[in-house]
């Protein structure tokens, strides 16, 4: 029992002394990176690289991590003496700095990180990135290198150059020396094999001032295929961006570019890489393995960093239309529209006018029916006003028939005279003559009659037009003459001696007068004697002219002037109570007003204002 006892412990310290040695070595491992980049990280692609990889390690929360970085330059720079220099540069410079995982960014930067690893950084797993699948497999990495692997194809650019050039027959590859191309050295081969339908013009390794010369004279049909240069050819260098905007000033065909930071700089687009998605996929790989994780269970992988992204500036100036482009395709730089950029303004300015035109709409539906109402209340008061009309019409009946009756008779009496004259054996011709001018003077006198007669009769709707208010009271006192003059009522009419000039209907304006008038004629019915009535016309100031009825009667009761315009207001026994009632809508509907009071030296007066025509 003892012996097994001490067996079974020693089998335990042996496992604790011999199988985590990797587990410490991992745990123990330093929170610091060490980036590799080939080119000039000042750059725009490889600076993009490094901030998509600095995002990612600011991200990550676990352990604080040190970052450094080392541009290779070896765009510019290359052979063993400075490759050599540069490693013992890193050996000095790092000699006390511990570095837990090397980043490499370009397949260059990884050859020589596997080179100098044996020396720089024994055990220290490598994080390779924008390392190209054909490089990959040159490379063999061992099992200690993990990292992300980018696919750029040919076919994919001709592709966007198929899509922002219809009728694509000619491709123009534009870039430096293959042999100095990183990501895009493998094109050359898939170049050389050719692509079916599409003729292919390469201007590689060339100098600038011969590559804006040539595209600037390509054929149609034909579009700029961009893979990047780094030099004028005399001895200038400067980032593929930079080189790009010069071509494109110069260029007559659309630039298909296969990098994101080439798009600000002139290139049409394409499926391009996003470096930053680079950075961020390799930072996300090392901190894995400074959290613990062995490099060999992070095997290597394809990295979704290459996107159909497209420049919009670009689209305009060629005419390209986003329909044209790949499926799921972005578009950068595009102008916002004016919903867009002023989304919230545009919605409250829409919300606004829709309120305005719904509260337009209302009033327009208020004016509707307000003007419905006023004709309906026009056709009213014409209807109230007729018959009223008749009803006077009817007490001036016996007035009428005896004013009608003398023309009558005399128009009679003069035909038989006539006829005895003419039954004579030598008749008097010129009696005759006399005798048919009264018959015609007569019977003018019985036309008037019936005219005004069927003037006040008439139903007729309301309608203002320009009237000489001294002419209207004439008539309306010409046809009232008779009326008092059978009440034994003496009729004084005194007119303003300028042409009083109003709108009004002169039918409705009339019957006011009448209504005036008679309403003093009954009045003053108990009155013996002294019985008077006088109208006067004249002007108030140069706005309006002012009709006066009064009379010599017993005047209005002082506690019913206010009264006596109501609606079957009356002190007669036999009265409605609607004459004056009416006499003052109708006043109303000719914008204008009626008012009573009475005399100081007895007797009563009603005034009525209207406004001068303009």
């Amino acid at each position: 029992m003892g012996s097994a006892f001490r067996l079974s412990g020693l089998i335990i310290l042996l496992a604790a002394l011999l199988s985590p040695v990797g587990l410490r070595a991992q745990q123990m491992r330093p929170h610091s990176i060490l980036v590799l980049d080939q080119s000039d990280r000042r750059g725009p692609f490889y600076y993009q690289v490094s901030v998509g990889l600095r995002d990612a390690v600011s991200a990550h929360s676990h352990a604080p991590t040190t970052v450094y970085t080392e541009s290779l330059d070896l765009d510019r720079f290359g052979g063993e003496a400075y490759q050599e220099g540069f490693r013992q540069f890193l050996e000095a410079k790092y000699r006390d700095r511990p570095i837990g995982v090397v980043v490499t960014v370009g397949a260059a930067a990884l050859e020589l990180a596997l080179r100098w690893r044996p020396q720089l950084w024994p055990d220290t797993p490598i994080v390779f990135s924008l390392v190209e699948e054909a490089d990959f497999k040159r490379l063999q990495p061992p099992a200690y290198v993990t990292g992300g692997i980018v696919s750029l194809k040919l076919k994919d650019a001709v592709t966007a150059a198929r899509a922002v050039m219809p009728g694509l027959k000619t491709i123009v590859l534009v870039g430096a020396d293959w042999d100095r191309q990183v990501l895009f050295r493998n094109w050359k081969d898939q170049a050389a094999a050719g692509i079916p339908g599409l003729e292919i013009i390469e201007i590689i390794g060339r100098p600038m001032s011969e590559v804006v010369e040539r595209v600037a004279t390509l054929p149609e049909h034909s579009a700029i295929i961009y893979t990047g240069l780094y030099s004028d050819g005399k001895g200038n260098y400067y980032p593929p961006s930079d080189a790009l905007a010069f071509v494109a000033a110069s260029a007559n065909r659309p630039i298909v570019v296969a990098a994101e930071t080439f798009l600000d700089a002139g290139g049409i687009g394409g499926f391009v890489i996003v470096p930053s998605s680079i950075g961020a996929e390799a930072a996300q790989r090392a901190l894995r393995i400074l959290d613990g994780e062995a490099p060999e269970s992070l095997p290597p992988s394809a990295v979704d960093a290459v996107k159909p992204i497209f420049n919009w500036r670009q689209m305009q100036r060629w005419n390209v239309s986003k329909a044209s482009l790949p499926k799921g395709s972005e578009i950068r730089f595009r102008e916002p529209t004016f919903l867009e950029k002023y989304r919230w303004r545009a919605v409250a300015l829409t919300a606004a006018l829709l309120l305005q035109t719904m509260l337009i709409a209302f009033l327009l539906h208020e004016r509707f029916m307000r003007r419905k109402a006023e004709v309906e209340s026009r056709d009213r008061l014409s209807d109230l006003a007729h018959i009223n009309r008749q009803a006077t019409a009817g007490e001036l009946s016996s007035s009428i028939a005896h004013e009608l009756n003398q023309p009558l008779g005399s128009i009679l009496t003069n035909a038989e005279s006539a006829e005895l004259i003419l039954n004579s054996p030598t008749p008097d011709l010129q009696e005759v003559r006399e005798i048919i001018s009264d018959i015609k003077r007569d019977d003018l006198r019985a036309s008037e009659v019936i005219r005004r007669m069927r003037s006040l009769l008439k139903r007729a709707p309301f309608e203002k037009k320009e009237i000489d208010l001294n002419q209207t009271m004439r008539e309306a006192f010409d046809f009232l003459r008779l009326q008092a003059s059978a009440r034994n009522v003496a009729v004084y009419l005194q007119t303003s001696p300028q042409t009083l000039r109003v709108k009004g209907d002169p039918v409705q304006l009339q019957q006011v007068i009448l209504n005036l008038v008679v309403n003093s004629m009954d009045a003053m019915a108990k009155m013996p004697y002294g019985r008077t009535i006088i109208g006067r016309t004249e002007v108030n100031g140069d706005a309006s002219a002012v009709i006066s009825i009064s009379d010599s009667g017993p005047g209005i009761p002082q506690d019913r002037l206010n009264d006596i315009f109501d609606p079957f207001f009356t002190t007669k026994e036999q009265g409605m109570g609607i004459g004056l009632s009416i006499a003052r809508t109708i006043v109303l509907a000719h914008s204008g007003q009626l008012w009573a009071e009475n005399q100081s030296g007895g007797g009563a007066v009603f005034h009525l204002s209207l406004p001068l025509a303009a």
